[in-house]
């Protein structure tokens, strides 16, 4: 069940003020619900317990903090490391003791105060024309500011958190010199000015406006669910590109449970369910993504896109690099 913000806020605040406690879990969510509704969906069937969710594209913790002890929301789901951590840093989140959660989420996917908890991770990849890139002519990040590539890439805005994680792997591994540089020759190298989402710079090489592009895994298994989509999946290959020898770059989806949550029992079996081998097989068969719990196994198609390294950077101190790979990315003016 989805509701627009501002009326599910107002109504659940009410209701909260004038009944007892439902068993409920009120979410609000910065991912796409079409990548929200299976698990939520298996979690009501398993538990009975409801779920409400409100759906952000930003600002999610700007809306808990303005909202303080009021907030109807139980818990946040939402992507990438840096938005986990800022939710943390804000004091919009608590820390929630739970061994089922310790036991089937590796120590390198939680907060180390036990706030934010990882569930799914995805590898940011290049997406590459079948018919004008050859196999192996790109192997590394580095690769993509060789001038061979002028005017042959697309991706999506460079402050997008998932370029701004990418770029921050970046840093981690060669330092902010190296990497403005890194910025200047993608940049360079565009087809276009940064445009749409991942799915779209896959569009775009299918279109023959590009013929590689900077994207998500679980993108291709969407897109080949989706009628018209499917075209343009099947025009690319996924590579998996490494930081020069170090792997290639990961980031997470997690979930927190807010500091206000008003259904604290509930949300937490909400939380323990994601950790859950169910979910975790949700995860990876509907949504394509990686699970995190250990012994659940990626799902055939994403087996067959091929075995990598992934990056052992961790994911926390990526997230203190944000705000200099956004500097960055200003200052080289990406998308202008």
């Amino acid at each position: 069940m989805s509701f627009d913000l501002r009326t599910f806020s107002i109504a659940l605040a009410t209701a909260a003020a004038a009944t007892p406690a439902l068993a409920e879990v009120n979410i609000y969510s910065q991912r796409q619900p079409e990548l929200i509704a299976p698990i939520t969906e298996a979690f009501t069937k398993a538990t009975g317990i409801e779920t409400n969710v409100a759906y952000l594209d930003k600002g999610l913790t700007e809306r808990l903090q303005a909202e303080g002890e009021r907030s109807p929301a139980d818990i946040i789901m939402t992507v990438d490391i840096s938005r986990l951590s800022q939710a943390v840093e804000a004091g919009v989140t608590q820390p929630v003791e739970s061994a089922v959660l310790n036991d089937n989420i590796p120590a390198e996917f939680r907060d180390p105060g036990n706030e934010w908890f990882g569930v799914t991770t995805r590898a940011r990849i290049v997406y590459a024309s079948k018919d004008r890139v050859a196999d192996g002519e790109i192997t590394t990040y580095e690769d993509l500011t060789d001038p061979k590539w002028a005017g042959r890439i697309c991706t999506r805005s460079g402050t997008h958190p998932y370029n701004l994680a990418l770029i921050s792997g970046i840093i981690h591994h060669h330092g902010e010199d190296y990497a403005k540089e890194w910025a200047e020759g993608v940049k360079a190298n565009l087809a276009r000015k940064p445009q749409g989402n991942d799915r779209a710079q896959v569009k775009a090489i299918w279109a023959g406006e590009c013929d590689i592009s900077l994207g998500n895994t679980y993108y291709m298994g969407k897109m080949l669910e989706n009628e018209e989509q499917s075209e343009w999946a099947n025009s690319v290959r996924i590579v998996f590109p490494e930081f020069d020898g170090k792997g290639t770059h990961m980031n997470v989806s997690g979930v927190a449970m807010t500091k206000a949550a008003p259904h604290k029992e509930d949300a937490l079996a909400f939380m323990e369910f994601l950790a859950s081998p169910e979910a975790q097989e949700i995860y990876a068969e509907v949504n394509y993504e990686f699970p995190v719990k250990p012994g659940v196994a990626r799902s055939e198609l994403v087996q067959s896109w091929g075995d990598f390294a992934p990056d052992a950077a961790n994911l926390m101190d990526l997230a203190k690099l944000r705000p200099t790979a956004l500097r960055i990315m200003e200052e080289v003016n990406f998308d202008g």
